[in-house]
């Protein structure tokens, strides 16, 4: 593999590393628009793809995704290199973050700060939410979008279901499906 993808895949990584302020779900718009948008190393189908396995995998997301996303593009070495890029910058903040917080702990704007990047994360997810149920609607039509949308809801937030669970199931409902002879036609279509 060349090292020139290595580096767009460390730089990529790193900026999502830097700017992914609040954790992995806060990072799951940075990587879309990084791999997705800027590089168009995958596209939307595929990215919704690795989202969904990786929110049903266990561990942090933030690393689950570049790994993956790092060893598709680049191989073990791009693994490496995006899981690496992308928590380089968190290990590095936390160190100075924590040196300051313990320091100036008393002091009320610091406890502001942590309550006005919360609106800023909502509007991102919100943002990516949208972006996937105007995919959705493409591919499926609003009534199907939305009722999934509703039951897959309503099982996470009102029965307890987690959403590893519900993500599951619609995959393997998906799996499952049969495929129609003129999908089959358009897929196997020079």
């Amino acid at each position: 593999m060349s090292a020139s993808i290595q580096g767009r895949i460390f730089f990529s990584f790193l900026r999502i590393g830097l700017l992914g302020f609040g954790g992995g779900p806060s990072m799951i718009p940075l990587v879309h628009q990084e791999v997705v948008k800027r590089h168009g190393w995958l596209e939307d189908e595929e990215f919704a793809d690795i989202l969904a396995i990786a929110n049903t995998l266990p561990g942090p997301i933030a690393t689950k995704m570049p790994g993956y996303i790092g060893y598709r593009i680049g191989g073990l070495a791009g693994c490496i290199n995006a899981v690496l890029a992308v928590i380089l910058p968190m290990i590095v903040a936390m160190i100075l973050m924590l040196g300051l917080f313990s320091r100036y702990r008393d002091v009320s704007w610091i406890h502001g700060m942590g309550q006005g990047v919360v609106p800023v994360v909502m509007v991102m997810m919100a943002q990516l939410a949208w972006d996937f149920l105007h995919k959705s609607r493409l591919v499926l039509g609003w009534t199907v979008s939305l009722a999934m949308a509703v039951i897959a809801g309503g099982l996470i937030y009102w029965v307890g279901i987690h959403p590893g669970w519900v993500i599951g199931a619609i995959l393997v409902t998906a799996l499952l499906q049969p495929i129609s002879k003129a999908k089959a036609a358009e897929g196997t279509a020079p």
